[in-house]
């Protein structure tokens, strides 16, 4: 899984969860919005900003199947524009080609439909080829990525950033003070909320 490099949030939203007006923290506010972006990808094992174009990645087929048909698990696709797939022929050359619509389709099926994306390829009878067991032996073009953060993507994104903004206050790994009873240790994982918002978007790890 590629990770990626965009914001799921940005400045104005996280200064004002946090009722910050100052600018004067604006730079590590910014380091924290990146980082916790990065943690999201990484819980999720996925990337919710598009690629911007179509690039190539590498694949191997792990005897998979979908309808009885040899399916091949990818990164996420939202867009089927630009998605071209090729078939090692031997010393990584990709010449062997497969047509969308016309020698595989996108799975799931309804994803579209959900917002969700594609996630893997499965063959058609009579394809041009089939998916090849060597190592890296497909390579797939697309666009990747999710077309539009989630509204819980953004949210987790927030209260992650907040908490990694807040460290910087706490490096043993306490905020606040036991004498007045608002002393709260600061885990060394994703805050549990911001676990439990993201299980619905995860993808396991080992899928691709």
């Amino acid at each position: 899984m590629a990770f990626g490099t965009e914001d799921y949030t940005d400045l104005t939203d996280l200064k004002a969860m946090l009722g910050i007006t100052s600018s004067a923290d604006d730079d590590a506010l910014g380091v924290a919005i990146t980082a916790a972006s990065r943690a999201v990808d990484h819980a999720t094992n996925r990337q919710f900003g598009l690629t911007g174009s179509a690039v190539p990645r590498y694949y191997t087929w792990k005897w998979e199947s979908v309808d009885r048909r040899p399916a091949l698990a990818v990164d996420d696709l939202m867009t089927t524009t630009g998605l071209e797939v090729g078939v090692d022929t031997g010393d990584f050359l990709y010449s062997t080609a497969l047509a969308y619509g016309t020698d595989f389709d996108v799975w799931p099926y309804n994803a579209q439909a959900d917002a969700k994306p594609w996630t893997h390829l499965v063959l058609r009878p009579g394809a041009a080829a089939a998916f090849p067991t060597a190592a890296r032996g497909v390579e797939v073009t697309g666009n990747w990525g999710w077309s539009t953060v989630p509204t819980i993507v953004v949210q987790a994104t927030l209260i992650q950033a907040g908490r990694f903004f807040v460290r910087k206050d706490a490096l043993f790994g306490v905020a606040g003070s036991p004498q007045t009873g608002s002393e709260v240790r600061l885990l060394a994982a994703l805050d549990p909320d911001v676990r439990v918002m993201l299980a619905s978007v995860s993808r396991p790890w080992g899928a691709i």
